[in-house]
């Protein structure tokens, strides 16, 4: 018997749709709006382009919709710098298509969650804009981190926090005052020890939670508050410190009273509202502080995503995540890519070892075969799974964009991150012809390669075999099998050298993470694998980088 994929599509009304505490098994997919539909032909994406592809992610079999930020903004850094938290930038529409996206999405059964940033503004904020121009003393000033420099003529920063986008955290206005800004120069830091800081937000909260949101990702959640004194860090190369090491002004015990406040404000609001971290944190047991049951409600496993394809480094994340998440009471989250990461197909087409922005195609064959059993890897775990826009398509990363076509304010700065994320924020291609793919009328902010005609989702839909069926069929199966979804444990079964075998309930996941096929048990009924599995003699030969699903039932 060979078979590749199959399953029966449940009915959307099914019992586990329905059920309360959605978000605990919830897939949700990450829209970042300037790169997947433009509805008015200017080459940006937009809400009105968002709000006409939502029938595709229901059909697709989502539970949810995250949009990165569409605040009013300059766009230093793709939206993350804020200039008005209550209002849409012009480039994406206007708070009429948020409320016409909102409610859509709301009739399709889609759940909505919009991003918050919190940790900064847009240095085009009223406040900050007020506070540089009143000079020192000014009370505005206090809402922000300003202070006198160091040297003889204060010529010196303050301290020797270096930016995450490289060079130094402070920038020097004419007065002579500095700010401190862990991102780009124009998005200044809020100082959260400032009563007036923690009202404004709590006021955001309740707008958007009027206007039907029904969650928020919290950007950067980690770097609200900074240590007391804004102690020198002693160190160089300070990101690479990040997400391993304990910071001055990241992971701080102060956040969680920030949290406690704001789950107070969602908890007064009917149809189970979330909050969703980003918490970069040096351990999983750092990150399950946020989701206690007085705080947050999931926290992206920033481990998980990083982990290589190698058997044993994911059970140990798996097992870790899972038994750290149990005392709080938390789901796990598993996720593979976002706007800020290389997309998974093109990490797993590279050696391990490189990071999380890499600038090397490597093999493209390899890197989509792995990057599909990771996927169903992903689903079979208990909890909730992110997808970003484009990875059921089996996207790669652009690694080849001319230096005159990138955006990322990282690339044109001389350290910090790589620079690299406008690779994986390539729009996303709709149709096999058109200027952009079917993206929009007028071409798209980013140019798209040529061969992802064949990567679109036109030329994808109704192919057996093609990734974009393979995540339709995953995410349809996985809403019918009653042991998927929530849960907290996963019973590990022996398996050969290099692969990756469990069981929950009547159901059983296989991965083989190994260069070389494996005969295993064929353990039941197969649901679905990610490439060509041969069964015959209640035996099944697994080939190398394959993910397959069993039920016992």
């Amino acid at each position: 018997m060979s078979q590749q994929h199959y399953a029966t599509a449940p009915a959307s009304t099914s019992a586990k749709a329905q059920r309360s505490d959605w978000w605990r098994d919830a897939v949700i997919y990450q829209v970042y709006p300037r790169s997947f539909a433009d509805s008015n032909g200017d080459g940006m994406g937009d809400l009105e382009g968002v709000r006409t592809r939502l029938p595709y992610l229901r059909d697709l079999g989502v539970d949810a919709v995250w949009l990165s930020p569409f605040y009013a903004s300059p766009q230093a850094d793709a939206g993350y710098d804020v200039a008005d938290y209550r209002a849409v930038d012009p480039m994406f529409g206007n708070l009429l298509d948020a409320d016409a996206l909102i409610r859509d999405a709301r009739a399709l059964g889609l759940r909505t969650i919009v991003d918050l940033v919190p940790n900064h503004s847009s240095d085009q904020h009223e406040w900050f804009k007020r506070a540089v121009a009143e000079g020192p003393g000014s009370p505005l000033r206090d809402r922000y981190h300003f202070r006198p420099g160091k040297g003889a003529n204060g010529e010196l920063p303050p301290n020797d926090w270096e930016s995450i986008f490289g060079g130094p955290a402070w920038t020097r206005v004419a007065d002579g005052e500095w700010y401190l800004h862990l991102f780009a120069p124009e998005q200044p830091d809020f100082n959260w020890d400032h009563p007036a800081v923690g009202d404004e937000f709590r006021s955001i909260l309740r707008f958007w939670l009027d206007m039907g949101v029904d969650g928020f990702r919290i950007d950067v959640a980690h770097g609200l508050v900074k240590a007391e004194g804004l102690p020198d860090l002693g160190s160089h190369d300070q990101v690479k410190l990040l997400g391993n090491d304990v910071m001055p002004f990241f992971d701080q015990d102060g956040v969680h009273e920030i949290y406690r406040q704001w789950r107070l404000i969602l908890d007064e609001y009917s149809g189970e509202r979330i909050f969703v971290a980003e918490a970069w944190t040096p351990t999983i047991e750092r990150t399950a502080n946020y989701v206690r049951p007085d705080e947050l409600h999931q926290a992206f496993n920033f481990q998980y995503l990083s982990t290589a394809w190698d058997a044993e480094e994911l059970r140990e994340v798996i097992d870790r995540t899972l038994e750290a998440m149990r005392p709080v009471g938390a789901p796990a989250t598993w996720v593979l890519s976002n706007h800020d990461v290389t997309r998974h197909a093109t990490r797993f087409a590279n050696p391990p070892g490189l990071g999380t922005q890499i600038r090397t195609a490597g093999d493209r064959e390899l890197g989509l075969r792995r990057a599909r059993a990771a996927t169903l890897l992903m689903l079979a775990l208990p909890g909730s799974a992110y997808i970003y826009q484009g990875e059921e398509l089996g996207l790669p990363d652009v690694v080849d964009l001319a230096d005159e076509v990138r955006q990322d304010p990282a690339y044109f700065r001389g350290a910090g991150q790589d620079g690299f994320r406008d690779g994986c924020r390539v729009p996303i291609p709709w149709t096999r012809e058109g200027s952009s793919y079917g993206f929009g009328a007028g071409g798209s902010w980013l140019p798209q390669p040529s061969e992802w005609a064949e990567l679109s989702v036109e030329a994808q839909t109704g192919d057996p075999d093609s990734t974009l069926e393979l995540y339709r069929t995953a995410l349809a199966v996985r809403r019918a099998q009653p042991d998927l979804g929530a849960g907290d444990a996963v019973e590990w079964l022996r398996a050969p050298e290099g692969v990756l075998a469990f069981r929950r309930g009547e159901f059983v996941c296989v991965a083989n993470t190994g260069r070389e096929s494996v005969t295993i048990p064929a353990y039941g009924r197969l649901l679905l694998a990610s490439a060509e599995v041969a069964e015959a003699d209640g035996e099944a030969k697994l080939p190398a980088d394959t993910t397959v699903w069993w039920t016992t039932a």
